[in-house]
């Protein structure tokens, strides 16, 4: 693979280096170069045909994703390390990934309401955490949400190969386990959590959960969450009131400048009010006081709501900190457009998760690095290879070279 970029090759040696085989960093590396440079459909076979001219490349590529016994979380941990030495991370955000399916034999697929399509559908959900460098997304881990009729069926859990440790979890529990394992990295920063659990009843366990661990956070929360407003009141006194309920009771607006997603910088109003977390005084653990806050919009409507721990840092901040919601929604619709988010043709569950780390590998490459880098669009096998690679028997390991 003389002929790509030097930061490319540079890259795929730091994210696959932890493949034991030689005949899996090609590959890996061959579909990473697919993904970037395929025109349309990222299908395994129209990269295949776009980076080698082996007959059987198709073969050998679909082997690798699909099949071959690779760890996905290593390539995912440097992809963050990659990411990060680009600059420090000003948040991290997570992200939802809706993936129409057609049938029912594709790992994970349900029928699932999507609040922004307005829509019922037939899909895969992922859930992706994101660390934003200066305003930019990046992918580094994600999650696929296995409802209860994949992982109770022993039958269903042995035909797209479910390991024994992967059990049910809640979407506000998967969204946790994505915010602990960054956390986790050696080498890296902790940023504030940006995610929309505006559609979530679940929200408020998703913030004592985030607090409990001392995250800072700026979250997305439903309108109906029960809060109380942050001031002195009798033993035994609750007050409660709904998020949105409270707010529009609450004085004067404030006017703070916003960076938006695009780079604008917009001056709004915001209603805002200190409250007291939901669910506090089930523990004796101390709650400080969090912010709950939106933006007022003409004709008299609202955004959504926001609840917020990072109360001594100054409105506009965390206001602008929320718009890298939209623009980690931007990153996904990217993704699908692209770089073959929506593309992957396999049932499995390694499968989904080698596809999503290659995926992520190349829409990060994309955004962190200049443009003018891939020089040349195909890899040239010798006739003599050629030769040989369509002699060869079929591998199951994909071991035939790209």
């Amino acid at each position: 693979m003389s002929d790509l970029s030097a930061s490319l090759t540079a890259l795929s040696a730091t994210l696959f280096g932890s493949l034991r085989r030689a005949d899996q960093r090609r590959w890996a590396e061959a579909y990473l170069l697919g993904l970037l440079v395929t025109q349309g459909k990222k299908s395994v076979r129209r990269m295949a045909d776009t980076v080698s001219a082996s007959p059987t490349a198709a073969q050998s590529m679909r082997q690798f994703i699909c099949i071959s016994p690779w760890d996905w979380g290593p390539v995912m941990r440097e992809l963050t390390r990659w990411a990060e030495g680009h600059g420090p991370a000003t948040a991290w955000t997570i992200g939802r990934a809706v993936l129409p399916k057609r049938g029912d034999r594709s790992v994970g697929v349900h029928r699932y309401f999507d609040p922004f399509s307005g829509r019922t559908l037939n899909c895969q959900l992922g859930l992706g955490a994101f660390t934003c460098i200066g305003g930019i997304p990046v992918p580094v881990d994600w999650r696929l949400h296995l409802p209860t009729q994949w992982t109770e069926d022993p039958r269903q859990r042995r035909s797209v190969r479910i390991p024994d440790t992967v059990h049910y979890r809640p979407l506000w529990m998967q969204a946790l386990e994505l915010v602990d394992t960054l956390a986790a990295h050696d080498d890296v920063t902790p940023a504030p959590v940006v995610a929309d659990l505006s559609d979530s009843p679940d929200a408020g366990l998703f913030l004592r959960a985030l607090g409990r661990r001392g995250y800072e956070f700026a979250i997305a929360v439903p309108p109906a969450l029960q809060v109380r407003l942050a001031v002195e009141r009798p033993p035994g006194s609750t007050e409660f009131a709904t998020a949105r309920s409270l707010l529009s009771s609450c004085g004067t607006p404030d006017d703070v400048r916003v960076t938006r997603a695009d780079g604008r910088r917009e001056r709004i109003r915001v209603q805002s009010a200190l409250v007291t977390p939901p669910g506090s005084g089930t523990t004796r653990l101390p709650e400080r006081p969090h912010r709950l806050f939106t933006e007022l919009l003409p004709d008299n409507r609202t955004g959504p709501l926001w609840m917020t721990n990072l109360t001594a840092r100054p409105l506009a901040d965390v206001a602008s900190l929320t718009e890298l919601r939209a623009a980690t929604e931007a990153s996904v619709a990217t993704m699908a457009r692209d770089f073959g988010l929506l593309d992957f043709e396999g049932r499995s569950l390694p499968g989904w998760y080698h596809h999503m780390a290659l995926v992520s590998a190349a829409h990060a490459y994309r955004q962190l690095t200049p443009p003018p880098e891939i020089q040349h669009r195909r890899i040239y096998h010798s006739p003599r290879q050629s030769r040989t690679a369509a002699r060869a028997p079929r591998q199951r390991s994909g071991a035939s070279a790209p």
